[in-house]
């Protein structure tokens, strides 16, 4: 869903990097080709599609030149051939979180399959082992098949993304969850300004924090997000439909970099 402020106590953070865009080279993984192309991928969307998200908070006061080699490295892993898509780097901003998350990686693959042999690989292990956990204080991932994905797997640069997760309260059946499902991929219908939406159940609960529902929404770029959030009146209609089921909710904006080269800091 996007960012409904389905509850009032959640705090709204800002999470623009305070990182400076001019930086030295960055070390980059022997394992991995440079300059990858994360647009050279298949284009026709699977009958399933698997999304992946990871939220990063990196720890304050960490050396600029470590972040960006995270970025460029998470980056790179698109050249393996189980991706389908993925791009990593800076939130453009939190809308909603307890947590306060600096960066994202979104990834798409074709079956869980795919997703698993990803994470497995070598390349990524040592990505993450290198790159990444030594910067970063808290990690979250939400995984969901997305079976109602429209168009291009591959979001065109500069696409804005509206994350979404979803804990529930406790004891809620099935029938609750399909109708919060229904309501999410009703959106696009409803208020309009979205090229592309995804939600499902997540499936991988070991570092989702006990979120269990979550969204993607793909608009045209930031200003079309920002057109999205003046609609206060028709999202307030949205959120009535299902804030008495939410304990907590997480929003996150991020945008692709315009150029397929690299992802901003």
């Amino acid at each position: 869903m996007f960012c409904l402020n389905l509850r009032s106590a959640t705090s709204v953070l800002h999470c623009r990097s305070p990182f400076s865009l001019t930086l030295p080279p960055p070390k980059r993984h022997p394992n991995l080709s440079f300059p990858f192309k994360p647009y050279v991928k298949m284009s026709a969307t699977p009958k399933h599609t698997v999304e992946h998200i990871v939220l990063f908070k990196v720890k304050d006061d960490t050396d600029p030149t470590k972040v960006h080699s995270m970025i460029t490295n998470l980056n790179g892993l698109t050249s393996l051939d189980s991706v389908l898509h993925l791009s990593a780097g800076a939130l453009h901003r939190t809308k909603s979180s307890p947590f306060p998350f600096t960066h994202m990686l979104h990834s798409r693959y074709p079956s869980k399959d795919h997703l698993s042999t990803y994470s497995a690989h070598p390349s990524h292990v040592s990505v993450v082992k290198e790159f990444v956990l030594p910067i970063c204080e808290d990690v979250m991932a939400v995984d969901w098949v997305a079976d109602d994905l429209h168009g291009s797997v591959l979001p065109p640069p500069g696409s804005a993304l509206r994350v979404t997760f979803l804990k529930l309260k406790e004891n809620l059946g099935q029938q609750v969850k399909d109708e919060i499902l229904g309501v999410i991929k009703g959106i696009k219908e409803r208020i309009g300004g979205v090229e592309q939406i995804t939600c499902g159940e997540n499936f991988s609960p070991a570092r989702a924090k006990g979120y269990s529902i979550a969204s993607l929404a793909v608009f045209g770029g930031v200003s079309e997000l920002d057109a999205l959030d003046s609609k206060e009146e028709l999202v307030s209609v949205e959120k009535e439909k299902v804030k008495d089921y939410l304990e907590s909710v997480i929003v996150v904006d991020y945008q692709l970099p315009a150029s397929s080269q690299s992802a901003s800091l």
